[in-house]
């Protein structure tokens, strides 16, 4: 074999390791066959049982409110860590800095254990609350490093003329550096969006009873065989969904990298 193939079909299977699961996997959720072991059709019938789920749909319910508080949560705490980061340099700040970018490299399982000892020494009950503020706690670092990213080719002297020109330090913050800054907040919040609605890990430690997230009624639920086709319909579902989130997340960063 010549040298110079080798990296290609090295790239290849590693593609296909990766991504040959999900295409069996969103090939099976059109097929009428109840367990997958042979083509047996398409069928939309996996997605109408979907439908008709109501535990799956609460589930769904509680994904997308948790995950929306967590995008909101954390794209103004993150912004505001952004801005402090950029604009401050102290020793104080040093350790500003580490404390954002600790959640990045910790364990999932330390991050839900702690929060959780947090919670039960609080005397907080467990539930959809908890739930939301644990993902605000992970996805603030993912913001507060996209906005940081953008900082870093803001150009001040826009601010500094509107200055000049008559604006007050609110007014050129809300029309000239907020609209400048916006396609990268909102870019970190659509990556806390895509972290929270699969977050399992942190979920599972955090919530409490009724408060089940699709990651963590999905586990519950594929032990069972008979529940397989209408995951795989979900689970394209949640697949079709991350990819228009990340999509809008890579188009609104395109504008810093040109």
């Amino acid at each position: 074999m010549h040298r110079s193939k080798i990296p290609f079909l090295t790239t290849l299977l590693v593609l296909a390791f990766f991504y040959l699961p999900i295409a069996l996997l969103v090939l099976n959720s059109f097929n009428s066959s109840r367990y997958g072991t042979g083509w047996q059709g398409f069928s939309l019938q996996w997605y109408a049982r979907l439908m008709e789920r109501e535990d799956l749909l609460a589930a769904l319910r509680n994904s997308l409110l948790v995950a929306a508080a967590a995008s909101i949560g954390s794209m103004v705490l993150g912004t505001a860590a952004a801005f402090a980061l950029h604009l401050y340099r102290s020793r104080l700040q040093d350790r500003h800095h580490l404390l954002i970018t600790v959640p990045l490299v910790l364990p999932d399982v330390l991050m839900g254990m702690s929060l959780l000892t947090l919670f039960v020494a609080l005397g907080k009950s467990l539930d959809l609350l908890t739930v939301g503020i644990a993902h605000v706690t992970f996805c603030i670092s993912y913001v507060a490093l996209v906005v940081q990213a953008r900082l870093q080719d803001f150009d001040s002297n826009i601010v500094e003329a509107a200055r000049d020109l008559g604006a007050s330090r609110l007014q050129a913050f809300l029309r000239v550096t907020l609209p400048l800054l916006a396609p990268g907040i909102l870019a970190g919040g659509l990556l806390a969006f895509t972290l929270s609605i699969d977050d399992y890990v942190v979920t599972f430690f955090v919530k409490g009873p009724g408060a089940d997230t699709l990651p963590t009624l999905v586990y519950s639920m594929i032990k069972k065989s008979r529940e397989l086709p209408v995951i795989n319909a979900l689970s394209t579902f949640i697949l079709a969904l991350t990819f228009v989130v990340v999509a809008l997340a890579q188009r609104l960063t395109r504008p810093a990298a040109r």
